[in-house]
């Protein structure tokens, strides 16, 4: 499959943004779909994921402030990000592997995904 992110873009702490990723390709129900994201320097670090059925999972850091839904009429994955902070500056990846499970075991390792989208900037300042 082909994934495009989109919505990223520079604010203040406390706003939000809402990233997008369009999934093209064949059985986008048979996906899960992460977010991860790289910041400079650092390695690349999960965010959120998405079962086939919805189920979702975050990270620790963003539980709370980050909402990640799928759409299927769309073939999309939004990202719904609250209470942004400047730790939350980065890259944001999105990324799909076939699971015929709900979620794979490892939903939150980079190297289990096996398509990724180009990033999108977000930077927050203080």
């Amino acid at each position: 499959v082909q994934l495009q992110a989109s919505g990223g873009g520079s604010v203040k702490a406390g706003d939000s943004l809402r990233l997008s990723c369009a999934v093209s390709g064949r059985s986008f129900s048979t996906y899960v779909i992460g977010w991860f994201r790289q910041a400079p320097g650092k390695e690349r670090e999960f965010v959120a994921a998405i079962g086939r059925s919805g189920s979702t999972y975050y990270a620790g850091s963003v539980q709370g402030r980050f909402t990640i839904s799928r759409d299927g009429a769309k073939n999309t994955v939004a990202l719904q990000m609250n209470s942004l902070k400047p730790e939350d500056t980065a890259v944001y990846y999105c990324a799909a592997v076939f699971s015929l499970l709900d979620i794979h075991r490892d939903y939150d390792i980079p190297t289990t995904y096996n398509d990724w989208g180009r990033g999108t900037q977000v930077t927050v300042s203080s």
